[in-house]
């Protein structure tokens, strides 16, 4: 494949590479126990899962620039929230964590430098308060989206705030493809994102914990994720630095999903990643795609562990492709990860680019104003397919090519409960 998907939009990432084959799924054996699942039960008529994503970093979404004043920020985002009822949607998904920073008032991080320009600096307002606040006034759940390892876009630590806990510990933090990441392979990295991420989760009652598809970074043609010293301290047991890599990423997924259920049982949680687990050229388990990368073997996610072991509770595969695309076809994702979440208990939405409906598009399937209401006609084929989430907040809003007003008339003429 050669488009760039929602994590170009998001962090001006390389187009896909060539896959690499990855070692077998054997090596999941050794990873870490099974943790019963909270999804599950049939679909009721009145209940559907209806999202869509708002974005923080780089100012996708929201706010529109950085620097607004607090009640101008406050105005835009119950905007969103509006939109989002005006819509028939029952759930958002806020970004409060896209850099190593926060949306709240944190103990640990600074202040996101895409409220007012500059890291560490006090917009006057508590944004994830308000947000759960005004989403649940409007009958909305508010999911709140960390990213866990990504620190900056670019390599200049000074450029941190001062009391940045990359800057105070230097030797978390791996540069690589022109940004800043925390190191997954060390334990203190995996502890420390975790209380990130909790200290907002005990303080406000959001209704759920949702990851996208960043945790080791994609691959970058020429450049190498250096952790090789982590490799040699906490890596010898395992037979490939590929193995230990996934089970590092299995470790904070698994760890969450404990932490969570004992901090704010209510909360769901939930991973959206790049559609592909693996193309079935490369494992007869996989996915009947030959897409360019694979979550297994180039992100050293194995997101159909999570699953098959019940230790998320939604997912929401980025299914970014129409139906028809050649190497990776929505018609045929769709199928594969309604049958890997089959009677697993764990419930699967369905990520949609509405950001591609363009009537300038270079692909004709994105001309067309129904392509992604003939999404949402597929997938009710599955019941295992209990909603769809869209990418992003601000083209619900601008509705491109007519397409969000196609989905609303075809197939959200009545609201819906969260499920």
């Amino acid at each position: 494949m050669t488009y760039i998907g929602r994590r170009g939009l998001l962090a001006g990432a390389a187009g896909v590479l060539a896959a690499a084959a990855g070692a077998g799924p054997a090596e999941a054996a050794s990873g870490p126990a099974r943790v019963q699942g909270r999804g599950g039960g049939g679909r009721a008529a009145a209940r559907e899962f209806r999202g869509m994503w708002i974005a923080t970093v780089q100012n996708v979404d929201w706010p529109s620039v950085s620097g607004l004043a607090a009640r101008e920020q406050r105005a835009e985002l119950t905007a969103l929230l509006d939109t989002a009822v005006r819509r028939r949607l029952n759930a958002v998904v806020l970004q409060v964590r896209p850099a190593a920073d926060s949306f709240w008032p944190s103990a640990r991080e600074p202040w996101s430098q895409w409220l007012t320009g500059t890291q560490g600096k006090d917009p006057g307002w508590d944004p994830l308060g308000t947000a759960v606040a005004e989403a649940h006034a409007r009958g909305l759940e508010l999911h709140a989206w960390f990213n866990p390892y990504r620190v900056a876009n670019h390599t200049d630590p000074s450029r941190l705030s001062a009391a940045h806990p990359a800057r105070r510990n230097p030797d978390w933090v791996v540069p690589y493809g022109g940004k800043l990441y925390y190191n997954p392979g060390l334990p203190q990295v995996r502890a420390f994102v975790q209380e990130a991420m909790l200290e907002a989760v005990s303080r406000y009652p959001v209704d759920g914990v949702h990851w996208d598809d960043y945790f080791y970074p994609y691959p970058v043609e020429g450049e190498y994720f250096d952790d090789d010293d982590a490799y040699a301290e906490y890596g010898a047991s395992f037979g490939s630095r590929a193995a230990w890599r996934r089970h590092n990423t299995d470790t904070l997924v698994y760890e969450m999903a404990q932490r969570l259920r004992q901090i704010r049982p209510a909360a769901r949680f939930g991973v959206s990643p790049f559609a592909v687990w693996r193309n079935r050229d490369t494992d007869p388990l996989g996915s009947p795609t030959r897409a360019g990368v694979q979550t297994y073997d180039d992100l050293y996610a194995d997101t159909r562990r999570w699953v098959t072991e019940g230790w998320i509770d939604y997912i929401v595969p980025q299914a970014y492709w129409q139906i028809g695309h050649p190497q990776a076809d929505y018609a045929a994702i769709v199928p594969w990860w309604a049958r890997t979440v089959a009677g697993t208990g764990v419930d699967l939405y369905v990520g949609e680019a509405l950001y591609r409906c363009d009537a300038n598009s270079s692909t004709a399937a994105w001309r067309d104003p129904a392509e992604l209401s003939r999404h949402l006609t597929f997938a009710k084929k599955y019941a295992e397919v209990r909603g769809h989430v869209y990418f992003s907040a601000k083209h619900v809003a601008a509705d491109p090519n007519g397409a969000m007003s196609r989905v609303v008339a075809d197939h959200y003429q009545a609201v819906a409960a969260p499920r």
